[in-house]
């Protein structure tokens, strides 16, 4: 009996995925759902709410930034635009 427990368990265990494999820890979820601006392309910068064309380019044009905040220390988008999609991006230094 026990033999026929431990067959059906390792049976199912082979069957199933690994956790590690098919799911990614929620920090790492939500920073790759962040959008960087030192290196995204202008029609994803265009799709941010209050950024259109323009903005994207000149967004485009000023790279690179040192933080997110960037955006609006610089003059290159409005406080209020930046509060809008501060939670949407990051802005990742190259190495």
């Amino acid at each position: 009996m026990r033999q026929i427990i431990r067959a059906a368990f390792v049976a199912l265990a082979l069957a199933l995925p690994a956790p590690a494999a098919t799911f990614l820890a929620p920090a790492a979820q939500a920073e790759a759902a962040l959008l960087d601006i030192n290196s995204a392309s202008k029609n994803d910068l265009d799709a941010l709410p209050g950024i259109g064309p323009a903005r994207a380019d000149a967004i485009i044009k000023n790279r690179p930034y040192n933080g997110k905040d960037d955006l609006v220390n610089r003059k290159i988008i409005p406080q209020n635009v930046y509060n809008g999609i501060k939670d949407r991006i990051i802005a990742r230094q190259k190495r």
